[in-house]
């Protein structure tokens, strides 16, 4: 019978020190991964949803698919934004391995991708992280980051500060030091990492308020018409991304950075791949602002299910 691993299963095989680990070899080694298919989902009481189909494959080894569906609005239905399933077959004979639950590999490796930007790219003593956002990935990048950074003191802001009350209270359950602020460039203006997982279409961090040599990752904006950064930040920080063909072609923060004139292609400094290779040093200077952002890439989704069937079979 086909192993079905759910959502307890995926969270127990993928610890963040694991799946960090996982990634910076994947990226290293690289795999097949086109640029995912995504396509607008019509609705009629709604706005539209959008379908993710995502393939990445290693040769004579792996081959996997993710389906997601991201439906805004889901919330006030009581339900998960960002849902699917992931499907593992064997990349010669074509036999399916497994099914996973999508909604935890795409939290876990998004929030993973973030981390390992972060051992290259986040100040060494990094001890102040700030998150935007209190959804299922922002929770995630908490724990993440803590894989990687000394992190001391957690600051979280949210639109709706209820959210960010309740994401709170759970974090600190789970032993992290918490804080909530109303006081977004307050918090922005202290932090060592800003991580923002929202869907904003309206810039939320300023350049003009992040501190010398802070790192930003961004999350959110998954598409075009979002973007959590404005063009000052763009056109400050050293920029880097998961992968060039998904920035170049998803990314709202940078496509409409390079639609304002702020920055153009070429300030794209490196990806994962490069930084994992060893191709780019990552940061270089104690007063460099550094900007990581991402859209996700199939590589890591495949990244992860691999750890999941090695771990659990």
């Amino acid at each position: 019978m086909l192993p079905v691993h759910d959502r307890a299963a995926v969270d127990r095989a993928l610890d963040f020190p694991a799946l960090i680990e996982a990634l910076r070899q994947g990226f290293a080694q690289g795999c097949e991964a086109p640029v995912r298919h995504h396509h607008p989902v019509p609705r009629t009481d709604a706005a539209d949803a959008t379908l993710l189909i995502m393939p990445a494959w290693q040769r004579d080894r792996h081959l996997g698919v993710k389906i997601v569906q991201v439906s805004p609005g889901n919330e006030a239905r009581g339900l998960p934004t960002v849902d699917g399933l992931y499907i593992l077959f064997d990349a010669v004979t074509g036999t399916p391995l497994a099914v996973m639950d999508g909604k935890a590999i795409t939290e876990r490796r998004t929030a993973a991708a973030s981390a390992l930007a972060a051992s290259y790219l986040a100040p060494p003593n990094a001890d102040h992280h700030l998150v935007i956002g209190a959804g299922a990935v922002a929770a995630m990048l908490v724990p993440a980051m803590h894989a990687v950074r000394p992190i001391e003191r957690v600051t979280l802001w949210n639109r709706t500060p209820a959210k960010a009350d309740l994401l709170a209270e759970r974090l600190a359950s789970e032993g992290f030091a918490i804080e909530v602020t109303t006081d977004l460039e307050g918090a922005m203006a202290e932090a060592d990492i800003v991580s923002a997982a929202t869907m904003s279409a309206e810039p939320l961090i300023k350049g003009a308020v992040v501190k010398p040599g802070a790192h930003v990752d961004l999350v959110g904006a998954f598409n075009p018409s979002l973007r959590e950064s404005d063009d000052a930040l763009m056109a400050r920080a050293s920029l880097f991304v998961d992968t060039r063909g998904g920035a170049l072609a998803e990314a709202g923060d940078i496509l409409q950075a390079i639609q304002s004139g702020a920055i153009d292609e070429s300030a794209i400094a490196a990806d994962l791949a490069e930084l994992c290779r060893g191709d780019h040093p990552g940061r270089t200077q104690a007063d460099e602002v550094t900007v990581f952002k991402s859209v996700g890439a199939a590589i890591e989704d495949l990244v992860a299910a691999n750890l999941v069937l090695d771990r659990l079979g």
